[in-house]
């Protein structure tokens, strides 16, 4: 058992009260080790969160720098932060909020060649995304490594998340497949975002990794949660796992190799 400080006590003590928490699931939280890739609209309160819960060692993958017109929905950017890698911006809000964190940062933008090398040493892994290229490998690559993780994706008012646990439970390509051809779905940038829809389907992924890491309550395994903002409508579609899925199915044999990148993320 850990030897907490009064500081420690005091600052994780909302957490420490739950009955399903308590001081041994706050412990469990510290030792985790959790994998965000994306430090942007996702990203952003999805980093911020896990910081503040005590996540013992939470790393950031992304190679791009922040731009002005991330602000209005990378919350964890300020306009001081303009020019500079996201990774670096996100590690000081990080730490600024929780000294007590290790914060490993990968500035470099996710591919086929380094992606086992980066999701390998971690507990779980949270998908924070842009685009269907970086979707798909990270499913390969997590259900190739059998690494559990968060699927997030957004666009104008709508969000969607799913939980995957690699042979468990549906994969994302058990549902979506392959890519779309390009064109076929608007990009963010053409289409637009609602800031703050990024800041709510955020908050669920870091929810749903504190759950898993918790051991607490029912994961999105199985399950879509698709949200409509401007109706905030919200429903759960069930999901099982394809047989025949090219990634998770039974005679599946996962070659890691990069997926052209036609679009955004995923409308619901």
């Amino acid at each position: 058992m850990k030897d907490w400080s009064d500081e420690e006590l005091e600052r994780y003590s909302r957490h420490i009260l739950l009955d399903d928490v308590g001081i041994e699931g706050q412990e469990k939280i510290g030792n985790a080790k959790i994998l965000v890739i994306g430090a942007g609209g996702l990203g952003s309160p999805i980093a911020l969160y896990l910081a503040a819960a005590g996540v013992g060692t939470i790393a950031i993958a992304d190679g791009d720098a922040a731009d002005l017109s991330n602000l209005q929905r990378q919350i964890i950017h300020t306009t001081q932060d303009v020019g500079k890698p996201k990774v670096l911006s996100a590690k000081e809000k990080m730490i600024a909020i929780n000294p007590h964190i290790n914060v490993v940062t990968y500035q470099t933008t996710i591919t086929a060649e380094n992606v086992e090398s980066v999701i390998a040493p971690y507990d779980f892994v949270i998908d924070g995304t842009d685009n269907f290229a970086a979707k798909f490998l990270i499913n390969d690559a997590c259900v190739l490594l059998k690494k559990p993780y968060s699927h997030g994706g957004i666009l104008r008012y709508s969000g969607q998340t799913m939980t995957i646990k690699p042979h468990e439970s549906a994969c994302y390509a058990c549902v979506f497949d392959s890519p779309p051809p390009a064109g076929i779905v608007p990009t963010c940038s053409s289409a637009g975002i609602l800031g703050a829809v990024a800041g709510m389907l955020g908050t669920i992924q870091a929810a749903e990794a504190l759950k898993y890491i918790l051991g607490v309550g029912e994961p999105l395994l199985n399950a879509l949660l698709c949200f409509e903002a401007k109706t905030m409508s919200f429903r759960k579609v069930a999901l099982k796992r394809n047989p025949k899925c090219r990634v998770c199915g039974e005679s599946a044999r996962i070659e890691l190799s990069d997926y052209e990148q036609p679009a955004c993320d995923l409308k619901p």
